[in-house]
């Protein structure tokens, strides 16, 4: 029994004998002076691995970081996007760092850029109803914009512009060289784009997205730099902190191995690098020459297009009525059909129609226009297509009197019996789709090239000679395809002309 017990010991000597020298030949061949990662990935096992690793050398460095100083959701998954819940009109922070390393785009040291903050949805099918949805959102909410800048709290944000048709985004211009951090106050809660049936928790996620690009040869501000965004979810005032709350507690009340498949809450939101945003060259840059009402809070304007002779809804633009110019021809290109997008109003949907030629949205019918657009724009984009204008509701005609001399030279002719060279009357027509008397007014400026300012009154020549002053009422009791001589006289101050309607 004791040579047993002995036997043991020896083996189990031996053992550890041999398993210390093991030890050692790991400590050798793992030393700091031996061990190497690429031998180590020249492994077979590692070899398909590597071959679809980027080297070092290829990985982008971000020129920008945006930092909302708004906490994390702590309720998220390990391998999920982060969520950040944000109050409704409370001011959050983004931080606009400059993370560029030494000798990265020189071209901008020294110089401001342009960032664009929007509020977009996260839901893919949202984003292809996005114009409908923002506008039952603006009927709902007269006034109002889904995302304003806190100008008072903002710091080192330059010309600040907000677009009165993109009540979503706000623009400015910033150095990176200095502090700068934007305020921005979200309207707009995940509730109202929801069935009345879900609740809070239920409403939509959104996005805030920022696009900064810097300035090109012609000054604008095109040329793209870098984006990125984060998931949020807006609440009613102090409902984001109570679902904070809520998700800490029930965070809590996991056991240690379910909270290691969730991400620790942070107190900062980092946005993550994403695609530009597709409208944002159009949406906010005017390549016109001549001032357009872009940009302004003063007045209404409809999307922005880089034609600013594009007649609005209510035909502001020109004033004349939709002609073959406007038409959509099957042999458009795909660039000529975005622009053809563009100038109609229907801007929402050029990213959607992205690769679609003349012939392609043409071949679309009716049904096919409402089921992709929705009722409204799809009814609206099958009338533009068709060239559908809208019937006037007063058609009159026109003709500038010929001067005396002229009529004289037709007298003599027709004495003469010669009627050859008798003056021909030329009228136009005017059609008028309101029946007031500013419109009979803007409309003669434009068919006898008077600028419009310089018609001081409009009259009607009545019995005996009398000039009677066109009012509303005498447009609306005017006969439909009435005929007119226009003669122009000088006003009596000396300052612009009165036009004679004979």
């Amino acid at each position: 029994m004791a040579w047993v017990l002995k036997m043991d010991e020896v083996i189990e000597s031996g053992l550890a004998h041999d398993f210390d020298a093991s030890l050692s030949g790991i400590g050798q061949e793992l030393g700091a002076s031996a061990y190497s990662m690429s031998d180590v990935l020249a492994l077979p096992i590692f070899k398909q691995e590597d071959s679809s690793l980027p080297p070092d050398s290829e990985t982008k460095h971000p020129p920008f970081q945006y930092v909302m100083c708004a906490a994390t959701s702590p309720a998220v998954k390990l391998h999920d996007e982060t969520l950040t819940y944000l109050n409704q009109g409370q001011s959050y922070e983004i931080r606009l760092l400059d993370n560029r390393k030494i000798g990265d785009m020189p071209e901008i040291s020294g110089k401001l850029v342009k960032s664009i903050i929007r509020v977009v949805f996260h839901d893919r099918r949202l984003q292809y109803t996005e114009h409908q949805q923002l506008e039952g959102w603006k009927w709902n909410r007269p006034g109002d914009r889904l995302l304003d800048l806190d100008i008072p709290m903002s710091v080192g944000v330059i010309d600040i512009k907000t677009n009165p048709s993109q009540l979503n985004a706000v623009e400015f211009l910033w150095d990176p060289a200095k502090r700068t951090s934007a305020f921005i106050q979200v309207h707009c809660i995940s509730t109202e784009f929801t069935p009345r049936k879900h609740g809070g928790e239920k409403g939509v996620p959104f996005r805030i997205q920022v696009d900064t690009f810097k300035q090109t040869e012609n000054g604008d501000y095109t040329d793209h730099l870098h984006s990125a965004s984060c998931q949020i979810k807006v609440f009613k005032p102090k409902g984001a902190d109570r679902k904070q709350k809520t998700d800490r507690e029930k965070m809590e009340k996991r056991t240690a191995h379910e909270k290691e498949k969730y991400q620790p809450s942070y107190d900062t939101t980092i946005l993550s690098e994403c695609s530009p945003w597709p409208d944002a060259p159009t949406a906010f840059v005017n390549n016109s020459p001549t001032p357009t009402p872009t940009f302004t809070s003063a007045q209404h304007n409809t999307y922005s297009v880089p034609d600013s002779n594009s007649s609005s809804p209510n035909h502001q633009g020109d004033g004349t009525s939709q002609g073959s110019g406007d038409q959509l021809h099957p042999s458009a290109t795909i660039q000529e059909t975005q622009q053809w997008l563009l100038k109609h109003r229907f801007s929402t949907y050029a990213r959607l129609f992205s690769n679609f030629s003349g012939a392609d949205l043409l071949k679309l019918t009716r049904e096919d226009l409402v089921q992709i657009c929705g009722p409204a724009d799809g009814i609206r984009l099958y009338n533009a297509l068709k060239s559908r204008s809208v019937r006037p509701r007063l058609t009159i005609y026109v003709c500038q009197e010929p001067l005396r001399s002229i009529q004289l030279e037709r007298q003599q002719d027709e004495t003469n019996g010669d009627n050859s060279n008798g003056a021909i009357y030329v009228y136009h027509a005017i059609y008028l789709e309101e029946m007031a008397a500013s419109e009979v007014t803007r409309k003669l400026a434009l068919v006898f090239n008077i600028p419009l300012h310089q018609i001081n009154q409009v009259y009607k020549q009545g019995p005996t000679g009398i000039h009677i002053l066109v009012s509303d009422q005498m447009v609306q009791n005017f006969q439909d395809e009435s005929c007119f001589l226009v003669t122009t006289i000088k006003a009596e101050n000396g300052e612009g002309f009165h036009i004679i309607l004979k």
